[in-house]
Order: C-alpha cells, then sequence, then structure tokens
C-alpha cells in the first residue's frame, strides 16, 4: 500500500516564500549554506501548515506550539528547535511589514529547554587511585606540590582560579587582591569565589597531611618577588597559572592509570558528588562550593541518582533482564 502523498503547497504560500528568500537575498545579504537553511526551515514550516490545512498567513500560535511539540517528540533538540523558530519568527516579521499579518505568531513561542549537561565526575575508587597516587620518578618538588593540589581540589572542592590564588598566610595585600590562603591550625581554606565571595572550607586530614609535606620542601623553589606568598608555583618561584594545573592533573591522571584526562573542574564535580552521596545534604555542598544558588548544586542530585540507578541496575534481582 503506497503512503500518502504529502498536502501541496499552494501557489500564494510557495510565492511568499520565495518573496521572502530574496529579501533574505538582498536586504540581509544571506547566501550559500545560510539561505539554504533558511529555505528548509520555511519549507518545513509550509509543510506543517499545509497538513493542517492553514495557509499560511493565517497561522497562529498553538499551531506554531503544536508544530514545536511534534519536532520535539521526533528528537529534535532544543538548540536545533529554536534555530529553527528564529527563522520562522524572521519570516513572519518580514510578513508584518508587508502588511499582510497583524500578529507574528511565532514571537513568544520558545524552544524546549536544552536539558543541562551532566558535569563530569569521577567514581570514589578513581578519585582516591588518583590522591594516592606517587610519581615515584617525579622531581620529588613537584610530586610534594601536584599531590597537595589533588587534595585541596577533590578535598575541598575548590575551583582552579581559587587554587592558584591560594598564599600561604593571611594578609591585608591578599584580602585587597582578593586572594585565599590556607590556615593549618584551624584546618581549613579561605577562599574567594565568583562575585568576591569569600568562603571558609574545612580541610581533611589527608589534606592537612599533603600541604605540610610541600611546604617543607616549597623553599627549594626560587620563590622571590611577586610570589613570595604564592602557595603554589613553579621550579622557578613564580605563582602557578590555572593552565599549568590542568597540564600537571593530565599528566598526574594518566600516570595514575585512569582512562579518563582529569581536569581540575571534574575534582571539584566528584567533591560535590560524593559529598552528596554520603551527608544527602544539599545545603552544606552548596555552602562548601560557594554557589549563590541553590538551583545551581542541584545538578549534583542528578548525578548522585545516576549512581543509585546503575546500583538498582547491578545488584537488584528484579533490574536484570532475563
Amino acid at each position: 500500500m503506497n503512503a500518502p502523498a504529502p498536502p501541496s503547497l499552494s501557489d500564494a504560500d510557495q510565492a511568499l516564500i520565495e518573496r521572502y528568500l530574496e529579501h533574505a537575498r538582498v536586504q540581509k545579504r544571506l547566501a550559500g549554506r545560510t539561505l539554504t537553511l533558511y529555505s528548509l526551515d520555511l519549507q518545513k514550516l509550509a509543510a506543517f501548515a499545509a497538513q493542517a490545512a492553514v495557509a499560511l498567513t493565517a497561522v497562529q500560535s498553538h499551531h506554531v506550539r503544536g508544530w514545536v511539540a511534534r519536532m520535539h517528540a521526533g528528537g529534535r533538540s532544543g538548540r536545533g528547535i529554536a534555530l529553527i523558530l528564529s527563522g520562522w519568527r524572521g519570516f513572519y516579521t518580514w510578513l508584518g511589514r508587508e502588511d499582510l499579518i497583524t500578529a507574528n505568531p511565532v514571537q513568544d513561542v520558545r524552544a524546549p529547554r536544552q536539558a543541562r549537561p551532566l558535569p563530569k565526575a569521577l567514581g570514589v575508587d578513581e578519585a582516591v587511585q588518583l590522591a594516592e597516587h606517587v610519581a615515584q620518578d617525579d622531581d620529588p618538588l613537584l610530586e610534594a606540590r601536584d599531590a597537595a593540589m589533588v587534595e585541596l581540589l577533590y578535598g575541598s572542592g575548590l575551583r582552579v582560579g581559587e587554587l592558584v590564588g591560594l598564599d600561604v598566610t593571611p594578609s591585608d595585600a591578599a584580602q585587597r587582591a582578593g586572594r585565599g590562603w590556607i590556615d593549618l591550625p584551624a584546618a581549613e581554606v579561605q577562599v574567594q569565589g565568583k562575585g568576591g565571595k569569600r568562603r571558609a572550607v574545612p580541610l581533611g586530614r589527608q589534606a592537612i597531611d599533603a600541604l605540610q609535606r610541600w611546604l617543607y620542601v616549597r623553599p627549594q623553589a626560587a620563590i622571590g618577588g611577586p610570589a613570595a606568598q604564592a602557595l603554589f608555583v613553579g621550579r622557578r618561584g613564580t605563582r602557578l597559572t590555572a593552565q599549568s594545573v590542568w597540564q600537571r592533573l593530565k599528566r598526574r591522571s594518566l600516570l595514575a592509570g585512569l582512562a579518563t584526562p582529569v581536569h581540575p573542574h571534574m575534582l571539584r564535580h566528584s567533591f560535590a558528588s560524593h559529598m552528596l552521596q554520603s551527608s544527602g545534604d544539599l545545603r552544606a555542598v552548596q555552602e562548601l562550593l560557594g554557589h549563590a544558588s541553590i538551583g545551581t548544586t542541584q545538578v549534583y542530585t542528578r548525578l548522585d541518582f545516576q549512581h543509585l540507578a546503575r546500583a538498582y541496575d547491578a545488584a537488584h534481582p528484579r533490574a536484570k533482564k532475563k
């Protein structure tokens, strides 16, 4: 049995599309692939309108919302739909200027929200594997420094910018410059995060031990000048940059045998996810991360659910397929 032929486009609607594309080519100076995409999007609009037996100039907002729902159900991404709507909106804006419609039916229609991608986090075993790795053949100075950096990133959930901005001791200069510092007797690290918001984050025993080992060998670096108070420095005594931390962490993760190169923010995500799995206290995790909004922190509940779902699929007898 042959499939029914798609509804044909009226001559009037086809003429409108051709006129608009000519306008876009001449007035907007669109050409090549961009003009082709505009044409395809308008043909899609025309096909929807023909199926609904409605002329392009008679399309209403409820029609457009229905077509958006159909595209989304068919697997079109929110971003892809937003681009299509942008083209349709421009077409109807032009129709309004031509006095062919009185209201733009696409004006208040929005694409479905694109789901925020989940942050990448290590499993607990992977994070411990990275933290406990010792690079035997590495420069002892760099090994001690990198170990301390990993403990702070994973143990306290710092951003890489907060990490490289740390000083050895508090000072008025650090306060004015928006830098943080470590306070080993109080077992905490003081940081200034986004928006100039300061917070104190606890230091765990492993982080304190790693910092003490690093501070013991730190004087071996040729420290001086502006970096005299910097906690993390390179061999030449200059304050470590965020890029250097990325490079060293990637190298360390590969040496530790992890399958995926690790970047600093992955350790922050791991800190948050593992804290939430253990405590279930979303507000506490928000405070530790320095998030202004609880909504930003809630993404980790999705990571936590993923972890529970995997555990269920692996262990529960009713989850296993026959």
